[in-house]
């Protein structure tokens, strides 16, 4: 079993922000792959249980917010016995181009409060798929920045196209291949 994680926040208030592109590659995965709805699972989580290229793979959405993501996974990995090693998320990048993509296993949380909270629950051994948002010029504009809606075009298409890269290369993810992955996502 594998869990696929996107980190995003909670309600209307966030969607289309760049902070729920998590959220909006789930999304567009289950849509795709014709998954079926999220469903409420516990207190903190939103899941499907679906497969995908033959692989069994729950889906996660937070209902925590951004900085309690970890009691949502887990949550979700304790109950279904998901190692972190068999955890994927996906979550927004200030430090990378808007639409850039980099897949990689451990590592710091590099200030994402959605990570920190990850790793402090389950370790940092899980793998994670880092699309870039760029960030802005000031330090001090960093929270209104990624809880901002994307109203600029360019961004918008640049992060569709980072949709499609990810659902491109998502047999080779699931498969925790990150070479065969970043092949799909080179541009």
């Amino acid at each position: 079993m594998i869990l696929l994680v996107g980190l995003g926040n909670p309600g209307d208030k966030y969607t289309q922000t760049r902070h729920n592109i998590g959220f909006d590659i789930l999304d567009f995965i289950a849509f795709r792959h014709r998954c079926g709805a999220f469903v409420s699972f516990g207190k903190n989580s939103q899941i499907i249980k679906t497969k995908l290229f033959n692989k069994d793979v729950i889906l996660l959405k937070p209902q925590t917010f951004m900085n309690l993501s970890g009691a949502s996974v887990l949550e979700v990995a304790k109950f279904y016995k998901i190692e972190a090693s068999k955890t994927i998320v996906i979550h927004d990048d200030l430090d990378l181009e808007t639409g850039r993509i980099k897949a990689k296993i451990g590592g710091g949380d590099g200030g994402h409060n959605g990570l920190k909270s990850i790793s402090g629950c389950i370790g940092s051994g899980y793998y994670r798929l880092r699309i870039g948002i760029s960030k802005p010029l000031y330090k001090e504009q960093v929270s209104d920045y990624v809880l901002a809606k994307i109203k600029d075009e360019a961004e918008l298409q640049k992060l569709d196209n980072a949709m499609l890269k990810c659902f491109g290369g998502m047999e080779a993810l699931l498969d925790f291949n990150l070479q065969k992955f970043a092949s799909f996502c080179a541009s």
